[in-house]
């Protein structure tokens, strides 16, 4: 079956899918039993056009979008009863990497980004020194000093530093996000820039022969912070994409997907950035050696890859249920049909 007659064959039931769950996920107190024998009937459809397109289409962009439908209604049917508490733990523990698998490519393409931005500003300074001038703006150049990095750290207030920069990453996050609307142009530039600073700066410190110690204060918090911000960045350059390349659907209808979709995404940054804005707060201008910041950079790194893997298992023992309860099943298959000339 081609992919547009299967898209314009089934939208109708996608589309009442979607209706029907914004009572169940606003308030199921006025939700009907009537409501609730469609929503299963409709969720069952939808999960049998989930198998399909992903057997018949698995690279095309229907395929998450059908995942996070039924992953959406699997939810109002079955974890309705839990607490907010627990629906958020739930999507933690199973949904938030899902979503990050899925949108891989724009995250990837996000990282390279950045690469692309610190290659050019380590080259630029390394070439020309006065470069830095160019690249930073002048009064946080004049401030550098690499023979002073982890100097008068102690009287730092770590509870106050460590809400700032926080407060800051997020907001960096929000704005790599909204970008998207600008067809991901400025998502694409404050990438670039991000990583030009870093870049610029890494020539400074290697050059004057403090590069260890530089990324022994970058690294503790640096990985889980410039993850998140991947992270954010994809989302904005996926609903960027999206804007010009709506595929089979009406640009305004894509937007308005692409933008829910993207959101999760960045919702599920939030806890990063918490958690990079308490280290960055209490870990990296602490007293502990150079080689123990490193060893906690390795840790941050091995739990985030811990997290992935409990991710992507929660995620298929999800998938696992949900077909061993025959929600999968080939009996509402769409019968393949020749596109009409």
């Amino acid at each position: 079956m081609d992919i547009q007659y299967f898209i314009r064959e089934h939208k109708p039931v996608w589309s009442e899918l979607e209706q029907l769950l914004e009572p169940f996920e606003r308030s199921k107190r006025t939700v009907q039993a009537m409501q609730i024998d469609r929503l299963t009937l409709l969720y069952k459809t939808a999960s049998a056009h989930l198998a399909f397109a992903q057997t018949y289409y698995p690279g095309d962009e229907i395929v998450p979008f059908l995942n996070q439908l039924v992953s959406r209604a699997h939810q109002a049917l079955f974890a309705g009863q839990r607490q907010p508490a627990g629906r958020l733990a739930d999507f933690f523990k199973r949904q938030f990497i899902g979503f990050v698998l899925e949108r891989r490519r724009f995250i990837a393409a996000a990282l390279l980004l950045f690469i692309i931005g610190g290659l050019s500003g380590f080259l630029a300074v390394w070439s020309d020194p006065l470069n830095l001038y160019t690249v930073i703006p002048a009064q946080i150049a004049e401030s550098i000093n690499p023979h002073q990095v982890g100097r008068g750290h102690d009287d730092l207030q770590s509870a106050v530093m460590s809400s700032t920069i926080m407060t800051n990453n997020i907001r960096v996050a929000v704005l790599a996000f909204v970008s998207g609307i600008t067809f991901g142009l400025l998502t694409v530039y404050l990438l670039l820039y991000n990583g030009l600073l870093i870049g610029a700066l890494t020539a400074v410190f290697w050059q004057s022969g403090n590069s260890y110690r530089f990324w022994a204060y970058i690294l503790p918090h640096g990985i889980i912070e410039l993850a998140a911000i991947f992270i954010a960045g994809g989302a904005g350059l996926y609903m960027g994409y999206r804007m010009i390349n709506p595929g089979p659907y009406t640009r305004k209808y894509m937007f308005l997907r692409s933008v829910k979709e993207s959101a999760l995404l960045l919702v599920g940054t939030i806890p990063l950035f918490v958690i990079a804005g308490i280290i960055e707060g209490y870990i990296t201008p602490s007293g502990l050696s150079l080689e123990a910041k490193y060893a906690f950079a390795g840790l941050t790194l091995l739990a985030l890859a811990v997290y992935v893997l409990y991710g992507i298992a929660n995620g298929r023992k999800l998938l696992l249920d949900e077909t061993s309860h025959g929600l999968h099943a080939p009996d509402v298959q769409p019968e393949p049909k020749r596109s009409p000339v």
